[in-house]
């Protein structure tokens, strides 16, 4: 790669980091036989966050939230633009994973972040990769609290990597909100700075993170190294599952490990996705092979 294609990959990809980009919502769930509400609901900042509630007859919920650079449906990247990003050029589609969910008797509640789909813009249009996200997976949360139909129901939380790094950033800042959150699924949380410094050795930049940082802070006066600590999973103590591509070509494993080690709940499971080494590949796993999925909140949601 030459010095002027190091340029146009350091920017491009600070460029995503900085304000994501809105994908289509291009699937709904009475496609997949499930009757739903369209729902819109505060964020705790008062952002409007836009989503689904899939009901069931029974008193158990999941809350769903998504992966950057997605929405409540997936990511469209067998179709251009976004089949030509890098991160594989296939959909992922949440809807399997909702309608497992659903015929296991999970009422659902999936929603798009905020600068995602079709939820409102806020934080100035910035991605904080979990640092501002989580007052969206707090919002959700009042959100069913005050809902009449779900007031009282069981609680159990499908967080995806910017999901999954909002809801352990949530967990640290304000753990009162989880009082009655019953079991968290974590899939695929990162460290934003292992992920780019992983992504520049790939593409042969020697000094690409250290200018990749740059960049970023001159696009967000955010700090690379402060976007998500790993020492936040110390402040998640619910009964937590993470799940990982184990041979994710943008991370080293050992992250996920780690990830996992400061989790202080007593009750957690590691569980590695085979077969692939697509990072988008494990967004679907659950939704082709959704018995861990269900073993885990039916464990805890009884």
């Amino acid at each position: 790669m030459n010095e002027q294609e190091s340029i146009g990959f350091i920017d491009g990809m600070a460029g995503l980091f900085a304000h994501s980009m809105r994908t289509p919502v291009l699937r709904v769930p009475d496609e997949y036989g499930m009757a739903y509400e369209d729902v819109f609901f505060p964020a705790m900042d008062g952002v409007t966050l836009e989503g689904w509630f899939i009901p069931a007859d029974s008193d158990r919920l999941v809350i769903c939230n998504h992966c950057m650079p997605a929405n409540r449906y997936g990511y469209p990247g067998h179709l251009e633009p976004w089949k030509s990003l890098g991160f594989g050029d296939f959909e992922v589609n949440f809807l399997p994973k909702y309608k497992a969910l659903h015929d296991a008797g999970y009422n659902v509640l999936a929603y798009d972040l905020r600068n995602h789909g079709r939820s409102g813009a806020g934080s100035g249009g910035l991605v904080g990769h979990g640092t501002l996200e989580y007052r969206d997976v707090i919002g959700s949360l009042r959100y069913a609290k005050l809902r009449p139909d779900t007031a009282s129901m069981k609680t159990g939380l499908l967080s995806v990597c910017l999901g999954a790094n909002s809801t352990i950033v949530a967990m640290h800042k304000h753990p009162e909100e989880f009082a009655d959150v019953r079991a968290l699924l974590a899939l695929q949380p990162v460290t934003a700075g292992l992920f780019v410094d992983v992504a520049m050795k790939r593409a042969g930049i020697p000094d690409g993170t250290a200018r990749f940082e740059r960049a970023l802070y001159e696009r967000t006066g955010l700090h690379l190294n402060k976007l998500w600590p790993t020492e936040f999973a110390k402040s998640v103590t619910v009964p937590t599952m993470v799940a990982q591509v184990r041979h994710d070509f943008t991370i080293r494993p050992s992250l996920i490990e780690e990830i996992y080690a400061f989790i202080s709940a007593t009750d957690k499971k590691l569980h590695w996705i085979e077969g692939t080494d697509q990072r988008f590949e494990g967004y679907n796993h659950f939704g082709r092979e959704p018995q861990a999925m269900l073993d885990w909140f039916d464990g805890h949601m009884a």
